[in-house]
């Protein structure tokens, strides 16, 4: 376990406050779901909870099977990273952070469908390269909440993806929330 330095006490009503540092670097956010476990030594250890992160097998075979049929490297994502990508290039993106754009994005529930000389494109991956030249990129919403997003990078030449490659991520954004929602 890796020491901060830092030592918080706990209050009356038995709450820890996560310091300002901690929260930047690990990219948590105020009213954000946290589990909590125990560690066989006495540790408490707390985690970030990711709804579709509990999808992470089923997400990885909806991804594969939508790669398939469009050709397109698909990335299904939860706030904080990519939790599967299948199709070309897919070692670039698994298990990645996702760019503040893609997170700004998801947070907005804003749908884009974009090429890469486009001004809405943007970037999924922190340090992505912009290799793809289009992309289709729409939020999943369950129960009303913003979880994650479905996203669609194409390679071809071209301005941007058509018709059907967003309305195969719409409906696989739909189905994943409605599956979250069960």
């Amino acid at each position: 376990m890796k020491a901060t330095g830092i030592v918080r006490r706990i209050d009356d009503l038995g709450r820890v406050v996560i310091p300002k540092e901690i929260r930047r670097t690990m990219r948590i956010r105020e009213g954000e779901p946290m589990e909590i476990f125990t560690g066989r030594e006495g540790e408490i250890i707390l985690k970030k909870y990711s709804p579709i992160g509990e999808l992470g097998v089923f997400a990885r075979e909806y991804a594969q099977s939508l790669s398939q049929v469009s050709g397109h490297l698909v990335c299904i994502s939860d706030h904080d990273q990519i939790i599967a990508a299948c199709g070309p290039d897919q070692k670039e993106y698994q298990g990645k952070n996702i760019s503040t754009e893609l997170e700004q994005a998801i947070t907005d529930r804003e749908s884009i469908s974009a090429g890469r000389n486009e001004r809405g494109f943007i970037p999924v991956a922190e340090g992505d390269k912009l290799e793809s030249s289009s992309q289709v990129v729409v939020p999943i919403i369950s129960a009303g909440d913003a979880i994650g997003s479905v996203v669609l990078l194409g390679k071809t030449t071209g301005n941007k993806m058509g018709e059907a490659e967003q309305k195969l991520a719409m409906a696989a954004s739909l189905f994943l929330g409605k599956q979250m929602e069960q």
